[in-house]
């Protein structure tokens, strides 16, 4: 499967945990960390869906915000991960992990005859 179409509720359900990862790993903006999302084969996510995303996880504090002028352009807001969205991102990493393999335990195997 191609690895821009995956199902829309899928991107939904992961994007809040994947921005957060993506912040956590360091300092960024917002065209930055769409290109790393992207690179990373969850597609192309727009600017309409990602900075919603980014002001829910300032308004819950796991990231802060600021603007800084651009050289010769315009300026750029950054995010940075806070010490709760370093917790958050942990407890969540973990509780996806456990999630995804139970989940994965219920999906029958291409091929198999169960």
């Amino acid at each position: 499967m191609p690895t821009d179409v995956w199902p829309a509720e899928w991107v939904r359900a992961t994007l809040p945990l994947s921005v957060l990862a993506v912040v956590a790993e360091a300092e960024t903006y917002g065209y930055a960390i769409a290109q790393r999302l992207q690179e990373a084969g969850l597609g192309a996510v727009k600017g309409g869906t990602l900075y919603p995303v980014l002001n829910r996880l300032e308004q819950d504090g796991l990231v802060t915000s600021s603007w800084r002028e651009g050289a010769g352009g315009p300026g750029r807001k950054f995010f940075t991960v806070t010490p709760r969205g370093r917790a958050h991102l942990a407890e969540r990493a973990a509780a996806w992990q456990t999630f995804t393999e139970r989940a994965t335990g219920l999906l029958p195997s291409v091929g198999s005859t169960r």
